[in-house]
C-alpha cells in the first residue's frame, strides 16, 4: 500500500481512538489534532503494529508547561524543582504537548528537533513493558544488533557532551538510553543523510525497526 494511504488510514484511526484536551486556556482544533496525529503515525507506517494501543489522551498547552519534579541534592535531602517542558510522555497513557513546540516541529522537518516524534517514540519504547530505549523488536538477532549498535552510539554521545564536542545527534540523548532513542528518532526522519553519513550503523537499525528510509522523501523536496 503506497505511504500516503498508509499514513492517512493510520491519521483516520489515531483521531477515532485518542481524546485530545486542551490546557492552559488553549482550544483543541482540527489543526491541533490533525497536525499531531499526522507527525505521531509516521513512526507506524510499514510496520505491522497497533496504533499506540496504550495512548488515551493527548493534552496540549499552549506553550512550554511547568511541572514539578523531585530533586534530590548531595545531602540527600529530596527538594521539589520546577521545570519547564515542551513534551511529555507518560506510561499510563498520555502524551503532553506544547502547541507551538509542535508546530515548530511541523513548520521545519529538518532541525533534528521534533517534540511530537520524540514523544511517540517514548510511546514505542514503552509497549515493551518499560521505557528503556528499546522498543519490542523482532527475534533475538534484532535485539543483540539493536543492544551493541545503540550502547555504542550512545557512549560516543556521552563522550561528545561531556567534552562539549558539536554532534549531528542533539546531546540531550546523552541522559539515558531512553532518550537516546527518542532523540535518535528525531535525528532520523529529519537529518536521514547525515545520519546515514555520520552514523551508519545506527541509520541501518533504526531503517530496519521502522522499515523506511526517510532519505526518500527529503530527495522528493529537494533537500540534500
Amino acid at each position: 500500500m503506497p505511504l500516503r494511504l498508509q499514513l492517512r488510514k493510520l491519521i483516520k484511526q489515531f483521531l477515532h481512538q485518542k481524546h485530545f484536551t486542551g490546557a492552559g486556556g488553549l482550544e483543541i482544533t482540527d489543526e491541533i489534532r490533525v497536525t499531531i496525529a499526522a507527525e505521531a503515525c509516521l513512526l507506524l507506517v510499514n510496520r505491522k503494529t497497533n496504533v499506540y494501543p496504550s495512548l488515551r489522551y493527548i493534552i496540549v498547552y499552549p506553550a512550554a508547561f511547568v511541572v514539578d519534579r523531585p530533586q534530590g541534592g548531595v545531602d540527600g535531602v529530596v527538594s521539589e524543582e520546577r521545570k519547564g517542558l515542551l513534551g511529555e510522555s507518560w506510561s499510563n497513557g498520555k502524551v503532553i504537548l506544547a502547541w507551538d513546540s509542535v508546530l515548530h516541529g511541523s513548520s521545519n522537518f529538518f532541525d533534528g528537533q521534533n517534540v511530537v516524534l520524540h514523544e511517540f517514540a517514548h510511546q514505542l519504547d514503552s509497549e515493551s513493558g518499560s521505557v528503556n530505549g528499546a522498543p519490542i523488536l523482532a527475534g533475538r538477532n534484532s535485539l543483540r544488533t539493536w543492544a551493541a549498535t545503540l550502547s555504542e552510539e550512545f557512549d560516543e554521545l556521552q563522550k561528545d557532551a561531556w567534552k562539549g564536542k558539536r554532534s549531528l545527534i542533539d546531546h540531550y540523548g546523552a541522559t539515558n538510553p531512553a532518550e537516546f532513542f527518542a532523540v535518535s528518532t528525531e535525528t532520523f526522519f529529519e537529518k536521514p543523510a547525515q545520519m546515514a553519513n555520520h552514523h551508519s550503523e545506527l541509520f541501518e537499525v533504526l531503517m530496519s525497526y521502522y522499515r523506511i528510509d526517510p532519505r526518500e522523501w527529503h530527495c522528493q523536496r529537494g533537500d540534500r
